[in-house]
């Protein structure tokens, strides 16, 4: 339900969420009225928990043809839905794509997750600038412009808290327009790489988003490390930036800016809900009759090239290869989402991670046994009901902000799976002790890991598995945004 909501002028802090995509999407119903649905992820689980103890504005931009005219039924003042105040934005279709298909995705995010063929690409040519100036800051100007109309006259402490790398320099924007009276955190979902990452960006592009950061009183990452990346990115690129023996603040024009690791967590009570669903039950069922008492190395990820799911495939095959007793014993079940599929090297990276599992079914398979099986669809629940199943859970990125896979899988699991998880994933920090690290380049000593998961005592296997629900449960999702807005509104540093 949807219904006009003004901003109260006085009272509490308004918490302000800034992010590209919303927490619900419109569908236009045949009476003209819209259906409402709320948007998968952790991010709306929090905020919705939030919005029980703040009220929250959150302001993003309208994606679908519905979204958009939902928007523009509503005009320009936020209206409630589902307890929280939103109010969509409208881009230029023009100016969005270059906002989003030529600089957030790709270059952004590649450049962060160090994807980059640096002998080969990327080519900053003018096109790139061309939607760098009317495309990423155009659109970020939009955001800020709509921030400012939404709190125009509120007069009430405002915490502004920007999501991710879609909205870099929205940070620098809302401070020029609404002053020191506003404290500005964003967050970086996405990990954020030392300063030789950053090499790739043109000075303009590079200084103009991290000046824009330090606009901000704290810039929240996933891990410590992503945090001390920014602090000696700043450094190390503009002279007026210093951190004397500091890790985690950076001095810059008179102000101190902190820069905090809050790592992200997953919705434990929402997970059990979703392994009550019938559907989930019955597709359980359906996998348990697929292995036939098979052992299940699993993969779920989205297909993005940071995900290193090829070289899964390719250490697999050496298992396969120097331990013949795996044969007709083990599957490899890989459930994969689609994702920015518009992007040329997405395309190209599915079409090779599916030529890789015919390769392998083509050398093993014996007539009735499929070494790997490969689903691409996005299905949440059918991921679900395998998490329940696995023996091994790889999740082996070549780069993630946090990668919640590997926190989902153990809390679901049924048999006291072993994770088996790269060094560079965001979550290693936190799950390395009861995991088994590898390094995500390494396929020799990955399929050598794999095998020490398969022959791992029950007794082994049990302590880690409680040892992983363990971490995972003690900080949830809404223990993650809470501990922001704790930090915000007692102004710690």
């Amino acid at each position: 339900m949807s219904s006009a909501a003004p901003i109260a002028q006085s009272g509490e802090p308004l918490i302000v969420i800034a992010s590209n995509r919303g927490p619900f999407g419109f569908t236009r119903l045949d009476n003209g009225s819209f259906e409402t649905r709320r948007g998968a992820g952790g991010l709306v689980t929090a905020l919705s928990a939030l919005a029980q103890q703040h009220e929250v504005l959150w302001v993003a931009a309208a994606l679908s043809e519905d979204d958009r005219a939902w928007a523009r039924e509503q005009g320009e003042h936020p209206v409630l839905v589902d307890g929280i105040r939103l109010r969509l934005l409208e881009p230029d279709p023009q100016a969005y794509e270059k906002y989003y298909n030529r600089i957030a995705n790709p270059l952004l995010w590649f450049i962060q997750h160090q994807l980059w063929d640096t002998p080969r690409s990327p080519s900053i040519d003018g096109d790139t600038w061309d939607a760098w100036q009317n495309g990423y800051l155009a659109i970020n100007r939009q955001f800020a412009e709509t921030i400012q109309q939404c709190v125009a006259g509120v007069d009430r402490p405002l915490l502004i808290l920007p999501q991710d790398y879609h909205l870099y320099t929205v940070v620098g924007e809302l401070r020029q327009r609404l002053g020191a009276r506003v404290q500005i955190q964003p967050f970086c979902h996405i990990p954020w790489p030392g300063p030789d990452g950053w090499r790739i960006l043109p000075a303009a592009m590079r200084d103009a988003l991290l000046t824009s950061l330090l606009a901000a009183d704290r810039v929240g990452f996933q891990t410590e490390k992503d945090a001390f990346n920014f602090v000696r990115s700043c450094q190390f690129y503009l002279s007026e930036a210093h951190a004397p023996d500091e890790r985690h603040r950076v001095h810059y024009q008179g102000r101190e800016i902190t820069a905090r690791a809050y790592p992200i967590s997953v919705d434990s009570a929402n997970l059990e809900q979703l392994l009550a669903e019938p559907e989930t039950d019955a597709l359980r069922e359906e996998l348990e009759q697929q292995l036939e008492g098979q052992r299940m190395i699993l993969r779920s990820d989205r297909v993005e090239p940071s995900k290193n799911i090829l070289r899964s495939l390719q250490a697999f095959r050496l298992l396969l290869e120097r331990y013949p007793e795996y044969r007709s014993q083990v599957q490899m079940l890989t459930l994969l989402a689609p994702s920015r599929m518009e992007v040329d090297e997405y395309q190209v990276y599915l079409k090779e991670i599916v030529a890789e599992g015919g390769l392998i079914n083509a050398d093993f398979s014996d007539g009735r046994w499929e070494p790997v099986r490969i689903i691409v669809a996005s299905h949440y629940l059918r991921v679900m009901a395998a998490m329940q199943l696995y023996d091994v859970l790889m999740v082996t990125p070549l780069a993630d902000g946090m990668n919640l896979v590997a926190k989902e899988g153990p809390v679901v699991n049924r048999r006291d799976g072993v994770l088996v998880l790269s060094e560079y994933a965001g979550a290693y920090y936190e799950l390395g002790e009861f995991a088994l690290p590898v390094s995500p380049f390494d396929i020799h000593s990955t399929a050598e890991t794999l095998h020490r998961a398969l022959n791992m005592p029950e007794a082994e296997r049990r302590q880690r598995a409680e040892g992983l629900r363990r971490q995972i449960r003690q900080a949830d999702i809404r223990r993650w945004f809470e501990n922001q807005v704790e930090d915000a509104l007692r102004g710690q540093p």
